[in-house]
């Protein structure tokens, strides 16, 4: 089965034959491989350790943003949010449970950001300590211009926290030109081709150690995961690790390298889009963005105007033909949400296409477009 969804991902055969070996996580032999893993995450943002640490969990992607708004927003600190889909509400939610204050800046679904308005937010606000936004929203599809947008806040004097849960391994992010950016969040089982049960920030060291305590968490305390590390090495974990999760993680990052990097793995994931977009042309089926908007990650397309189309009987039509999607709606327009990302390749999109155009035959669609 190969899943066309946004993560976990479909993985490589390497990657799931290292889940079958076995670790004791406090045996000496373990920990080289947590160690050389942290490390290795640090350039993908293009850091090192001289500035910043690698900081796990064994969790979500969602575990891990709670984490770096209670560790870096003080309890009532204010926190910008621009609204770009599903996830940053979800961000927004998670915010206010922890007890942070969250001013919301509205942003349509088929948008980017705009710098000039968390700018103008920014300026009006004096009390907003951070920004904190979604780089490749997986709602929507939508890559927002992170550059852009730190750059806005720096001007404003303020911190950043940036869910890239579904762009850290192939979209760029260089942390060095940003140090404003209090957190980089991401997870094991989307752009780095791991499977899921590992979530991770990366943060500068300087501002961690100004952070004890805040949290108001033992376990979503990331200032206590580095001062951990700090006393007894990068190779032991704070609680029981998923070991062999993070072996199949430390195989992905091989993978990753042989690739040729980031900037590959990118490409690749492009040239996905390109042979799905393609596809669906053929097909007469809309995408839900327009291409100046598309981004590598998330593909959404329009449900057919169709009295007979029903979205998890499409799923289960697909599901026979070998292709797993999302069985729900995420977008405020009905549309079906593709995944870009994982182990697969044009080829292989151009297969989903002809599975696709089947299933709508199966169940009898014939009207394709969007109302």
């Amino acid at each position: 089965m190969k899943l066309l969804i946004p993560g976990p991902v479909t993985t490589r055969p390497e990657v799931r034959a290292a889940l079958a070996h076995d670790f004791a996580p406090w045996d000496r032999d373990f920990y080289p491989l947590y160690a050389g893993v942290r490390a290795r995450l640090l350039p993908i943002a293009g850091v090192g350790p001289a500035t910043h640490a690698c900081l796990p969990l064994q969790a979500s992607g969602h575990f891990v943003i709670e984490a770096a708004l209670r560790t870096f927003v003080p309890r009532g600190g204010k926190v910008l949010v621009p609204q770009t889909g599903s996830y940053a509400t979800r961000l927004t939610r998670l915010a206010r449970e922890c007890g942070r204050d969250v001013l919301s800046l509205p942003v349509a679904e088929d948008a980017r950001i705009d710098p000039g308005a968390v700018a103008a937010a920014l300026a009006a606000d004096a009390e907003i300590g951070h920004l904190a936004f979604v780089y490749s929203e997986t709602s929507t599809g939508v890559v927002h211009d992170a550059e852009a947008l730190v750059a806005a806040a720096r001007a404003h004097g303020r911190r950043v926290i940036i869910d890239a849960v579904s762009a850290f391994g192939a979209l760029p992010l260089d942390l060095s030109s940003m140090p404003e950016v209090d957190a980089a969040l991401f997870t094991a089982n989307k752009c780095l081709e791991g499977v899921s049960g590992l979530a991770f920030a990366i943060s500068p060291c300087d501002r961690l150690a100004g952070c004890a305590g805040q949290a108001e968490s033992w376990c979503l305390d990331l200032a206590d995961v580095h001062a951990h590390a700090e006393r007894v090495g990068t190779g032991s974990f704070r609680f029981t690790p998923p070991a062999q999760v993070l072996n199949a993680l430390s195989v992905a990052l091989d993978l990753l390298a042989a690739e040729g990097g980031r900037a590959a793995r990118l490409a690749r994931y492009e040239a996905n889009r390109d042979s799905l977009a393609e596809g669906l042309r053929a097909i007469s089926l809309t995408p839900y963005l327009p291409r100046s908007l598309q981004g590598p990650i998330v593909f959404n397309v329009l449900a057919p105007d169709d009295p007979r189309w029903d979205l998890q009987s499409f799923v289960d039509r697909l599901k026979e033909r070998g292709f797993l999607i999302s069985n729900f709606y995420d977008t405020a327009e009905p549309s079906f949400r593709v995944g870009l990302i994982g182990a697969l390749v044009p080829d292989d999109f151009r297969e989903a296409v002809r599975a696709m155009d089947q299933a709508l035959e199966a169940l009898g669609i014939r009207k394709r477009k969007a109302a």
